[in-house]
């Protein structure tokens, strides 16, 4: 049976990542993998999860299953710290919520959902977008389409071409847009954007599907949730994917959350039992680790407010990185302007230089990063900031 099978060409974010391993230069810069690093280049443990899970283990009685929707105190704090405590989605009880393996769990069992109500429904992405977000979707039996999203010369969103895309877009077909910090291009819709958008989801009868998985490194964890926010208060149904990997640092727990929203309280009981019978079907139910540190840390105030703090330093990190990178390129004299950089939101930017380029990085000088010159920015510190900034100069020259 398996003598069918061919090789798979390895992922390229994956490969990059042994090659850096691999790498014996001292100098050698990661900003490929899309994971938050300090100052060090460690992904650090955060100290309020570290303070979580001494409780959990003191006050933990059971291993059992804890079903297909996963912890009912995670998904009501996962609800709230999305659409905020009072939201009229969560008083109305519109929505169905359930706690998935991680966001990329979210994503596939958003997508399996979608194709019972709707089989082989078309989902349109951003170009560009997360690239597993196309494997997820296709593999679960829906047809794809993008819009325009990113414009390489303008370094900015390419709204006017975005929308115009999406007019012709089908009744019932699915918009994915990121909730924020756009993975991989870090150029976000502004607030009147997100209504013009809003505006247009309506009028169509499209189905706007959220992807939040960077809430709180952005602008912080209202001001991020804005456009979720705005288009819960403008369309009858709606599904949001978020991810604990990056604002808890809760990557390898594998820990996200699926909300489906629906018209009404009797209409999403029925899609409750839909989304939680689907699951059944895929994983069964979810692990309990992840989501047990997250509704510890949200439900106890102290480490509510250590958790803030502490993602507040990651936050500013991030910017203050952008701000450090821009103005070293611009103190080398480089023939660009890279001052979008500043104006982008979250972990990633694109630096607009070409494949051969990237490779001559990495050949060079040891910098790793995406082919489409997508960096981490938490990979940037003090150490190498001024190393990289030269290295790049010299490359575009």
């Amino acid at each position: 049976m398996f003598n069918q099978l061919q090789g798979v060409p390895p992922d390229a974010l994956l490969k990059l990542i042994v090659q850096f391993g691999q790498d014996s230069n001292p100098k050698k810069v990661d900003l490929g993998v899309g994971v938050y690093k300090d100052e060090q280049g460690n992904t650090p443990v955060m100290q309020a999860v570290t303070a979580a899970e001494h409780i959990i283990l003191e006050q933990q009685k059971t291993k059992s299953y804890i079903g297909p929707a996963g912890s009912p105190l995670y998904c009501e704090l996962s609800a709230e710290l999305l659409f905020g405590k009072n939201h009229s989605v969560i008083k109305d009880r519109r929505i169905s919520v359930a706690q998935t393996p991680g966001g990329c769990g979210a994503l596939r069992m958003a997508a399996e959902f979608i194709n019972v109500c709707k089989p082989g429904a078309t989902v349109w992405v951003s170009t560009p977008t997360w690239v597993n977000h196309i494997p997820l979707m296709c593999e679960a039996g829906l047809q794809l389409k993008e819009y325009p999203y990113y414009n390489d010369e303008t370094k900015d969103v390419d709204f006017d071409k975005m929308l115009e895309a999406l007019e012709t877009a089908n009744e019932g077909d699915i918009v994915l847009l990121h909730g924020c910090c756009h993975n991989p291009s870090g150029a976000d819709l502004n607030q009147a954007q997100w209504q013009q958008v809003a505006e247009l989801i309506l009028r169509k009868h499209l189905l706007p599907f959220i992807d939040i998985a960077y809430q709180g490194l952005g602008d912080g964890l209202n001001e991020d949730a804005h456009g979720l926010r705005l288009m819960a208060d403008t369309v009858p149904e709606m599904i949001v994917a978020s991810s604990c990997s990056k604002n808890f640092g809760l990557y390898r727990e594998r820990t996200g959350t699926v909300v489906v929203i629906s018209s009404d309280a009797t209409r999403a009981a029925i899609s409750g039992s839909q989304l939680f019978s689907t699951i059944r079907g895929h994983y069964s139910m979810p692990p309990a680790h992840g989501a047990a540190i997250v509704e510890t840390i949200l439900s106890q105030s102290e480490l509510n407010t250590q958790w803030v703090d502490e993602l507040s330093v990651m936050r500013n990190r991030l910017a203050d990185n952008r701000a450090a990178i821009a103005s070293a390129l611009k103190a080398v004299g480089t023939d660009r302007d890279f001052s979008f950089i500043t104006a982008e939101k979250g972990m990633f930017s694109f630096l607009g230089i070409t494949p051969a380029q990237v490779d001559q990085l990495r050949e060079e000088h040891a910098i790793y990063m995406a082919g489409s010159s997508r960096i981490n920015i938490a990979g940037i510190s003090t150490a190498n900031v001024e190393y990289v900034a030269h290295a790049i100069s010299q490359v575009i020259k």
